[in-house]
């Protein structure tokens, strides 16, 4: 079984920083993409950023403000998000597609979610 444990949300101030950080574990022959959604209340859940080998993308909204990282050896991905703004309050969504052995597709895996609160 494989699971995703998000951490590092809360609440910060208009302008501050947070630095979310989502391991994965569990019975994992390879991961391939790993990413951050987020969904406000009221909307649909939108991709903020992914990262795989071949590189990143973001939405345009974060763009030079956010930044993905992964750390392959610890099967971890990180989101730091620096001049946050009213509108990145969300809860934030770790997703990895993820194999759990060579013979098997990989799946689309969600973490349960942290709350990032942006205050003015």
């Amino acid at each position: 079984q494989v699971q995703l444990v998000e951490s590092g949300g809360g609440l910060v101030q208009a302008g501050g920083s947070l630095r979310l950080s989502c391991a994965a574990s569990g019975s994992i022959f390879s991961i391939n993409a790993m990413g951050w959604y987020r969904q406000a209340p009221g909307k649909q859940r939108e991709l903020v950023a992914a990262i795989t080998s071949g590189g990143r993308n973001y939405a345009d909204s974060v763009k030079g403000r956010f930044t993905i990282s992964r750390d392959n050896a610890k099967n971890t991905v990180y989101l730091q998000m620096n001049s946050l703004k009213l509108e990145d309050t969300a809860v934030y969504y770790c997703n990895a597609d993820i194999s759990i052995s060579q013979y098997r597709e990989p799946m689309d895996y969600w973490g349960k979610g942290t709350l990032v609160t942006v205050s003015s």
